[in-house]
C-alpha cells in the first residue's frame, strides 16, 4: 500500500541523478554571477550551458581514481564541455557545491514531509472530532483513572502532531541557507555577489558566516525535528498497541483480508505496523546522535560528519516518510469498539468516581485529608470485595453524615465527569492542518 505514496519521490530526491543536477546547476549559476562581475566571458557560459551535460556512472568511475567526488564531477564536464570547463569551479571549494546541495535536497525531502505530515493531521482531527463523543477509560500508570473519550486522545495526538509540523516548517528553514564562500569561508577568490546570486536564484539565503562548510547545528535541528515526529508516532503506535491487547480490545489496527497474524496460530491479529512503526522510531532517534555529534569538527572544518550524513539524512528523511504513510494507514482503517470501552469503564464498580465523592465532601465542610480517608476506606474495601463501592458509601454512616444519597448516587454519574471537554474540541475545529 505504501508504494502509491511518496517513497518515490524520496527515493528520487536522495538519488544520484538528482544530487548531480542540483551540483551543475550551482555552478552555472556561479558562472553566471561571474560573468555579471566580468570574470568569465559570456561566450564560455553560453557553451557551458550548452554542453554542461553529466553521465552517473561515468563520474563514478573517474571517482574510482580520484576518491574525490566533486573532482569526479567536474572532470566528466570537462570531457562534454570542453575548454570553457575552466571557468566552472573557479574560487569555490568542494564544500560550495556539496552544502548548498544538501541543503535543496534536505528541504525537498522537507516538503515531502510536510505533505506526509499535513495528510496525517487532518485524519486525526476528522477522527477526533467523530469520536469527541466516544466515552472510554482514562489510564495513569496503566491503571483506571477517571473517563476520558477516544476522542480526546486523538485530539492531543492532533495537537502534537501539528507541532511537530512546526518544527519541520522550522528546520526547512534552518537549512535553507547555501554557501559559496571558498576554502574557509573568507571569499578569499570569490566575490560575496556570487553567493548572493546562487542562494537567492535557488530560493536559498546565504549563510551569516561560514567556515569551509556550513555549520552542523543547523542539520542536527533537522534531525531534532525528524526524531521528535517520530518518537511522537512511536507514542501513538505505542497506544493503539496497549488499546489492542486481548484484555482490552478497544481499539485494532487494521487487518487486511487474507492477511496472516502467525504462522503457527490462526487466531493471532498483531498490531505489526504500529509495532514497526515503534522500532524505526529508535532508528531515527539514533541517528540524531549522530547529528549532535557532527556538530563538533576540527578548526575549520573535517569530513568526519561527511560519511555520516551520506546515511542519517537519507535514511532518516525516507524512514520517516515510511513511517508516516503507515500511521495513516493504521488510522484511515483503525477499528474502533466502543461497546467495550463501554464495559471496560465499569470493571472497577465505580471506584474512577472517587474524586468527584472527595470533593463533594470537601464542599460539605470536611477536611480534604478527612474526606480522602472516608473515600479510600469504602474504595479499599470495594477492592477487598466486601461490599461494591457505591453500596459501602450509602452505608458508611460518617459519608452519610455530609452527603445524603442522592448526592451519593449523583457523584456516579459518568456525564459530570465529561462536561468541560467541549472546550477542547472547539479548539481542535480551529487547528490548522496545512503546512
Amino acid at each position: 500500500m505504501i508504494d502509491r505514496y511518496t517513497l518515490p519521490a524520496m527515493k528520487g530526491i536522495w538519488g544520484e541523478e538528482n544530487k548531480l543536477s542540483k551540483w551543475l546547476k550551482i555552478e552555472v549559476l556561479a558562472c553566471e554571477a561571474m560573468v555579471e562581475l566580468g570574470q568569465v566571458p559570456r561566450e564560455a557560459l553560453d557553451e557551458i550551458r550548452e554542453k554542461a551535460a553529466f553521465d552517473v556512472e561515468r563520474v563514478k568511475e573517474i571517482e574510482r581514481r580520484t576518491r574525490h567526488d566533486v573532482v569526479a564531477f567536474l572532470e566528466n564536464l570537462a570531457e562534454n564541455i570542453g575548454p570553457s570547463a575552466r571557468f566552472l569551479h573557479m574560487g569555490m571549494t568542494s564544500s560550495d557545491i556539496l552544502d548548498t546541495g544538501l541543503a535543496l535536497q534536505m528541504r525537498d525531502a522537507s516538503d515531502v514531509l510536510l505533505d506526509d505530515s499535513a495528510r496525517m493531521l487532518g485524519l486525526l482531527k476528522e477522527m477526533a472530532l467523530t469520536h469527541r463523543g466516544t466515552v472510554m477509560m482514562g489510564r495513569t500508570h496503566g491503571v483506571h483513572a477517571e473517563p476520558i473519550t477516544f476522542g480526546l486522545k486523538l485530539a492531543v495526538w492532533a495537537f502534537e502532531t501539528r507541532r511537530n509540523l512546526d518544527r519541520l516548517l522550522a528546520a526547512r528553514a534552518t537549512v535553507g541557507y547555501g554557501k559559496i564562500s571558498g576554502a574557509v569561508g573568507t571569499y578569499g577568490s570569490l566575490d560575496p555577489y556570487v553567493e548572493r546570486h546562487v542562494c537567492e536564484s535557488l530560493g536559498l539565503k546565504p549563510a551569516e558566516a561560514a567556515t569551509q562548510v556550513l555549520q552542523r547545528d543547523r542539520h542536527a535541528e533537522y534531525m531534532c525535528a525528524l526524531a521528535l515526529s517520530a518518537s511522537s508516532l512511536e507514542k501513538f503506535a505505542t497506544e493503539i498497541r496497549a488499546l489492542q491487547k486481548t484484555e482490552f480490545m478497544e481499539a485494532e489496527e487494521p487487518f487486511r483480508e487474507g492477511q496472516t497474524g502467525s504462522s503457527a496460530m490462526p487466531h493471532k491479529r498483531n498490531p505489526i505496523i504500529c509495532e514497526r512503526i515503534c522500532g524505526l522510531a529508535r532508528v531515527i532517534r539514533g541517528n540524531n546522535q549522530v547529528a549532535l555529534e557532527n556538530v563538533a569538527l576540527w578548526h575549520e572544518r573535517d569530513i568526519s560528519h561527511s560519511s555520516a550524513e551520506r546515511v542519517i539524512l537519507p535514511d532518516s528523511t525516507t524512514l520517516l516518510d515510511y513511517m508516516l504513510n503507515k500511521f495513516i494507514e493504521v488510522i484511515d482503517g483503525l477499528v474502533v469498539y466502543p461497546e467495550k470501552m463501554e464495559r471496560d469503564i465499569g470493571l472497577t464498580g465505580g471506584l474512577i468516581f472517587s474524586e468527584k465523592l472527595l470533593l463533594a465532601l470537601v464542599a460539605k465542610g470536611v477536611t480534604r485529608q478527612e474526606a480522602y480517608r472516608m473515600v479510600q476506606r469504602n474504595a479499599m474495601a470495594s477492592v477487598r470485595g466486601e461490599k461494591p463501592f457505591a453500596e459501602g458509601l450509602l452505608a458508611d454512616e460518617e459519608v452519610r453524615g455530609y452527603l445524603s444519597a442522592a448526592e451519593v448516587e449523583a457523584c456516579f454519574d459518568i456525564r459530570a465527569s465529561l462536561t468541560r471537554i467541549d472546550d477542547i474540541f472547539e479548539r481542535l475545529e480551529g487547528l490548522k492542518t496545512e503546512p
